[in-house]
């Protein structure tokens, strides 16, 4: 089986190169990794990340394992160039590199130099080569905010493997108890039930988030729709709500943002009442004329929801929707598509009618015309998933108090 694992990575090294002479985001995975120097460190804290989303989910437990220990070199990984390239240069870290391939010698080259005293990986990504030689080194590993499901592959006839490499981790820090059962069906108890750090993480936003004068002057008293980390499926969705509801704005807040998808989504937007944020600063006497403001750039999203009444949250009609945590913590209810089973927060907001999936737009308008139409139907759903989401905050004091 190790046999199979490791042709399996050297595959998929051969279709990222590949992939990497059309790709831009293949060729920064190869490139990050062969430009990447690895600096010798005489002992670190190591924190990796599968991609940006998983950086934000784990950040309140990196924020607090710095202010505990600021003599602690920190030492944080990213598999995917998503969450490298826009977080390289955090100041929550000293060195910040692309994780390499996981090969057995990559794994001792790595592990030899950065000296980790404990590692610390979020939600998933299970890598046997890092993982046997973080046990064979008798280094703490730790997987916070784990989550599985029966289909997995840890849970099947053929996972022997994968279930050897989750025997190397020293305690698992999952999201519900579904997980830790799951778990234990496979021999593995040293598992506690902390919660979700994101959890954590969306509070902290909400309760402190930056402020976006450029948003203000565009809402300009009116309620704002806001469309977050959508795909063209949610796009076209939102788009015919648009002449519907004239008394309210939109955000779009894409979830990629290179200019063809730009220019597919500008079709469907009344050009006359669109403002791109890239474009604001050439507009004399301010944008809060405009109906439709569209943001072409990455990394503001969680500081929009402050300024929003409903948002619709993109991914739904593909593999997965985006995170519905971060609109919730501002109080905004949310809609999404129809592939939200996978999130356990996502079923949990529906089964509390307090999020919506939608298939049609027809489904989708009838939500929103509800939400429009009655204030304080609105209002309501708002303050209760607010309090949703404080009330399951808490994840990231017990992970400490269990590796510090």
């Amino acid at each position: 089986m190790l046999f199979i694992y490791n042709l399996s990575v050297r595959i998929y090294y051969n279709l990222i190169f590949i992939f990497s002479f059309f790709n831009k985001k293949a060729r920064l995975w190869l490139d990050g990794r062969k430009n990447d120097k690895l600096l010798y460190v005489k002992r670190s804290t190591w924190f990796h990340f599968a991609s940006l989303g998983e950086f934000e989910q784990g950040r309140p437990v990196l924020e607090a394992y710095r202010a505990k220990k600021p003599e602690s070199v920190i030492v944080i990984t990213f598999f995917s160039p998503s969450g490298y390239e826009i977080r390289k240069n955090t100041s929550l870290a000293d060195h910040v590199y692309y994780l390499p391939l996981d090969t057995q010698k990559n794994a001792a080259r790595f592990i030899e130099t950065i000296n980790p005293e404990i590692a610390i990986f979020t939600k998933y990504e299970y890598w046997y080569h890092y993982f046997n030689e973080l046990h064979e080194r008798k280094i703490p590993l730790y997987v916070i905010s784990g989550i599985f499901r029966p289909k997995q592959v840890f849970f099947n006839w053929y996972g022997g493997l994968h279930r050897k490499i989750l025997g190397f981790v020293t305690h698992f820090f999952v999201q519900d108890e579904a997980s830790e059962v799951l778990l234990k069906t496979i021999g593995i108890s040293n598992v506690l039930v902390s919660g979700d750090t994101r959890f954590d993480r969306v509070w902290q936003n909400a309760s402190s988030p930056r402020r976006l004068e450029f948003v203000e002057q565009f809402k300009a008293g009116k309620p704002i729709f806001i469309g977050g980390s959508t795909w063209p499926e949610d796009e076209e969705l939102i788009a015919q709500l648009i002449p519907l509801y004239p008394e309210w704005k939109f955000i779009f807040a894409p979830h990629e943002v290179e200019e063809g998808k730009i220019a597919r989504l500008l079709k469907l937007l009344p050009s006359d009442e669109t403002i791109r944020y890239s474009q604001i600063e050439n507009i004399e006497g301010g944008i809060a004329g405009f109906r439709v403001l569209f943001i072409d750039n990455i990394g503001m999203l969680s500081s929009l929801y402050q300024y929003g009444d409903v948002a619709y949250i993109g991914g739904g009609f593909g593999v997965g929707i985006h995170n519905t945590l971060e609109a919730a913590a501002f109080g905004l209810p949310v809609i999404f598509g129809p592939n939200y089973q996978k999130f356990k927060e996502a079923r949990d907001l529906v089964e509390r009618q307090l999020g919506f999936s939608i298939e049609t737009d027809t489904q989708l308008t009838a939500i929103v015309d509800k939400m429009v139409r009655h204030n304080e139907y609105r209002v309501e759903k708002g303050i209760a998933i607010k309090a949703y989401v404080k009330a399951h905050t808490g994840a990231t004091e017990l992970i400490m108090q269990a590796i510090s």
